[in-house]
């Protein structure tokens, strides 16, 4: 039995990097499907596995036979099986969150949906807002307010430009020896930030439609790849909204860090800082010390609406 780590997922193979470093083609075991995964997917990229080689006709090809449990993972709502869930990669040290103003908009809701997730999966989030390049100064006014927002709760908000290189030294400070994976929209730029940070990678870049304002769509599988100084690189496809999966109303405020160190000085125990009395949050919210973009993303998640939301925020 070899251990080794997968660096991509088609579906039914599996490529994967052994510790000899040598890349195999691998497949899962005819039963391993039966394990009780509650995924579309039972292998991610990321994942550490366990398998055998196997040689037929001089090519050696690999069986996947088990997984090692994941420090973390993140998942969204299958395309097709609405009540599925689907692992897009997994022992994630750093996800960046790429965001743009317009030319796709990100709007906060998006922003703060993705943000409770990584945090109810531990994985850490940077903010990049990208193509600070092509704004005009009431643009860049409200990036810096956003920014300052997310820095307040404790989260590295950086302003990065592909085309000007803007920062991008400090974003590869960030990805030293660390799994990272870029996130957001399609066409908000991720291909074309990672290719700056690498450009032998060449991944895949389309522009976006003016007709429609959105990004063409171009990843189709999380595919990861090994960059200078330790830094190992998820691609994944763009991305429609990440779903509150598995989460009760009553846990959705510990994922909100403003939230979180107040919510002991609510009166109940079980406030769901609504309409309850003596509720800390709803008085930080009025005394300003809480944003009201963040407190109207908690009150979308509790009503669980996130449906009509990504309708309306679909970028692919």
């Amino acid at each position: 039995m070899m251990k080794g780590t997968v660096y991509k997922s088609t579906g039914s193979w599996y490529t994967v990097k052994g510790e000899d470093d040598v890349f195999y083609q691998c497949r899962i075991k005819g039963k391993f499907r039966l394990k009780g995964i509650k995924s579309t997917n039972p292998v991610a990229v990321g994942d550490r596995v366990g398998f055998s080689v196997e040689e037929l006709d001089g090519v050696k090809t690999g069986v996947i036979s088990e997984i090692e449990e994941r420090e973390n993972f993140i998942v969204r709502k299958s395309v097709n099986l609405s009540k599925q869930t689907h692992i897009i990669a997994s022992n994630i040290d750093v996800v960046f969150l790429v965001i743009t103003l317009n030319n796709p908009p990100t709007s906060t809701s998006f922003i703060d949906r993705f943000l409770v997730t990584s945090r109810a999966y531990r994985i850490d989030t940077v903010l990049l807002f990208n193509k600070v390049d092509t704004y005009n100064e009431e643009e860049i006014a409200e990036i810096r307010y956003l920014a300052d927002t997310y820095r307040a709760i404790g989260y590295t908000c950086i302003g990065v430009s592909a085309k000007k290189n803007k920062n991008i030294d400090q974003v590869k400070e960030l990805m030293k020896d660390n799994v990272c994976m870029f996130s957001g929209h399609s066409g908000v730029g991720k291909s074309t930030l990672v290719n700056t940070i690498e450009p032998s990678l060449h991944l895949k870049t389309k522009e976006i439609s003016d007709q429609h304002k959105q990004g063409q769509h171009t990843t189709t599988f999380a595919e990861m790849y090994d960059l200078q100084e330790g830094i190992r690189i998820i691609d994944t496809p763009g991305i429609k909204g990440f779903g509150i999966v598995n989460m009760e109303p009553e846990e959705i405020g510990g994922y909100f860090p403003e939230f979180f160190e107040r919510q002991s000085e609510c009166k109940f125990n079980n406030c769901l800082h609504k309409n309850e009395p003596n509720c800390a949050i709803k008085e930080a919210l009025e005394n300003d010390e809480i944003a009201w973009s963040r407190y109207n993303s908690y009150l979308q998640m509790l009503e669980g609406d996130e449906d009509v939301h990504y309708r309306k925020n679909s970028y692919e």
